[in-house]
């Protein structure tokens, strides 16, 4: 018990240093840690360590290759974005490429059994994991689209050349056996989400739950269920929307979400093949609806093959998510658009969407690979890409002028981590 605690103080240290900036299907990150992000984002039936069964599906942690033992999983990522925009009018185009940023996101995570006299008699599991789990972001402050739309001392080209979303979760959960073959398991997901459109961040607190469920129909064949609650927070004076003077709240609202998924593992246990399936509400989720996201269906497919049992493993997947932000053409000149009670002229409400918030992704390719250093210790690496996707809409602008706007989304990002069991 005595190192159970010295692994839970460490992620409770850690905690503090989780963020994010930048995620794949809509704002949220493809999956947590490097296994899961190798396979195409999969794990609701078979996750593959301690971090993505808390992230995906609680009731795994029961399940996993790491069952009996506890494991200890740190992991990080870099991602690399590659935003670029471009706004033409009545005066000309102009084009600009976001500034180049390598983000850092940690991500920790544990699960120990508990509730019996030696592990493999233990039906409950107790898991912690910490992690930045959604962010977006855009700065163009400084480039060619960051000017007045006309003449000096006339409106801004554009809303939206700054913004920059964070939210870390952190997440205690519970899991309990009820036969050698079905498992249930829930977390309680605290958030903590900052959010800055250039006039100084603000933070907030967000509360939610994710209960799940595991059913083994054999022992090579599973099957999982996850749902997570809306956890919405509230951004105080983060901005003046509709130019009043005053600053204004914005409250964002991470949407509902529901998964399944189907695991089989082939040729004694050497070959995992998993298919995840996801439905996002972002129509329904505050903040999001004001912005005209649509619902998300995603679905993930991921192998894993042991090329030297027990050892080496490689992994690799694909991901497919809808791009959520619905385009809008030929506004009424002149008109303005209501986003929580503030009326904005339309056209900046359309470039705040648009340039501000560009989460288009829709496809990834991923893979990676294990290595078993020892029989306690292992080291995971990974890589994802997401492919360039577009979004682009046509109005007036402020001025009454023709205008076109659009944005280009593309990522990388390269995964690595470090497992211990004890």
């Amino acid at each position: 018990m005595n190192r159970t605690a010295k692994i839970l103080a460490v992620v409770t240290t850690l905690t503090a240093f989780s963020s994010t900036a930048w995620a794949t299907n809509g704002d949220n990150m493809l999956a947590v840690g490097p296994n899961a992000r190798a396979m195409g984002g999969v794990g609701l039936a078979n996750p593959q360590d301690a971090i993505s069964a808390v992230f995906d599906n609680p009731a795994a942690m029961c399940f996993g290759p790491y069952c009996p033992q506890s494991q200890f999983d740190f992991a990080g990522t870099l991602f690399m974005p590659h935003v670029d925009t471009k706004v033409s009018n009545a005066g000309g185009t102009y084009k600009a490429e976001g500034h180049e940023t390598i983000f850092a996101i940690p991500a920790i995570g544990l699960s120990v059994p508990f509730g019996g006299d030696k592990p493999e008699e233990m039906k409950w599991r107790f898991g912690l994991a910490a992690y930045g789990v959604s962010g977006l972001g855009v700065d163009y402050r400084n480039t060619d689209v960051d000017r007045p739309i006309g003449g000096a001392g006339s409106p801004p080209l554009i809303a939206g050349k700054y913004s920059n979303l964070q939210i870390m979760k952190f997440a205690p959960s519970l899991s309990y056996r009820l036969t050698p073959n079905m498992s249930v398991g829930a977390a309680m997901h605290v958030d903590y989400a900052t959010l800055d459109l250039g006039e100084g961040s603000s933070s907030g607190y967000g509360i939610g739950a994710q209960p799940g469920f595991i059913y083994k129909m054999t022992d090579d064949l599973s099957l999982g269920f996850s749902y997570i609650s809306p956890q919405e927070v509230s951004h105080d004076r983060v901005t003046d929307f509709d130019g009043d003077g005053s600053m204004d709240t914005l409250k964002l609202e991470a949407p509902q979400r529901v998964g399944v998924g189907i695991a089989y593992e082939l040729f004694k246990k050497r070959l995992l093949l998993e298919v995840d399936g996801r439905w996002v509400n972002w129509s329904g989720a505050n903040g999001y609806d004001d912005f005209d996201w649509e619902d998300q269906w995603i679905v993930g497919v991921g192998g894993q093959y042991a090329v030297l049992p027990e050892k080496l493993f490689l992994r690799a997947g694909y991901s497919y998510g809808n791009n959520p932000v619905n385009e809008h053409n030929n506004w009424a000149a002149g008109s303005t658009t209501s986003v929580q009670g503030k009326n904005i002229p339309t056209y900046y409400y359309e470039t705040f969407r648009i340039v501000g918030f560009p989460a288009v992704i829709e496809h990834h390719v991923t893979l990676g690979f294990g290595y078993n250093v020892t029989d306690n210790f292992s080291l995971n690496l990974g890589y994802m890409h997401a492919f360039e996707n577009s979004i682009s809409e046509q109005g007036p602008d402020v001025l009454g002028n023709p205008a076109r706007i659009e944005s280009s989304l593309s990522e990388d990002s390269l995964e690595f981590g470090l497992s211990w069991r004890f």
